[in-house]
């Protein structure tokens, strides 16, 4: 497989390739995570890794780094309980209260998915559902207290404690929630008139 390009700093995604053995490197700029007003929730990490990617075009362009045949790999997560995006939390207080509102309760996990080529550009989002056993506030503080989840949509990554022992069931891909669904990123790489 062609090495590809991931824009993201997420360690979660650099794992998940490797595990997958999909050669790439990481190329990342600063991009606004904003998203328009009303934009339907599945669409808004679709156009945030877009914007990550198209930014990482632009400057292997600009740059003339002579990696621009390379497919760039952008995916954004979103943590989503009813209708409201919960996003990272800015500290303590706020990780505490966004896992109190997740306790005991469903909510959906979307990664939004974009590959960039020189000939077109894919994008799709994956959700899985996921349900938390409640969970006391002596869990809470424990899980923020020692794994600081202030990088983690939703205040939590399913691989650590938290997700061992406070998730009751699990609805769609597991490596979604960790913030790539990989088989499908493999399905696009290698589908005809792509990559393979």
């Amino acid at each position: 497989m062609q090495q590809l390009i991931l824009a993201s700093q997420s360690p979660r995604r650099k794992q998940l390739l490797e595990w997958a053995e999909i050669p790439f490197e990481i190329v990342v700029r600063e991009t606004d995570e904003a998203y328009p007003e009303g934009m339907a929730i599945a669409e808004v990490p679709i156009h945030i890794a877009r914007n990550k990617a198209l930014a990482v075009k632009e400057y292997l362009q600009k740059n003339n780094l002579g990696k621009t045949g390379a497919p760039i790999l952008a995916a954004d997560t979103v943590v989503v309980l009813g209708n409201r995006i919960i996003g990272k939390p800015k500290d303590r207080q706020e990780a505490i209260a966004i896992l109190k509102d997740l306790s005991g309760l469903v909510h959906e996990v979307i990664t939004g998915v974009v590959l960039i080529t020189p000939e077109k550009e894919t994008s799709f989002y994956d959700v899985t559902r996921v349900e938390f056993y409640p969970l006391t506030p002596e869990e809470i503080a424990f899980y923020v207290d020692k794994y600081k989840p202030y990088d983690k949509a939703g205040a939590y990554a399913i691989q650590e404690w938290i997700g061992v022992i406070g998730i009751k069931s699990i609805d769609g891909d597991f490596y979604n929630v960790m913030g790539l669904p990989v088989s499908r990123v493999v399905r696009a790489l290698t589908a005809p008139g792509n990559l393979a």
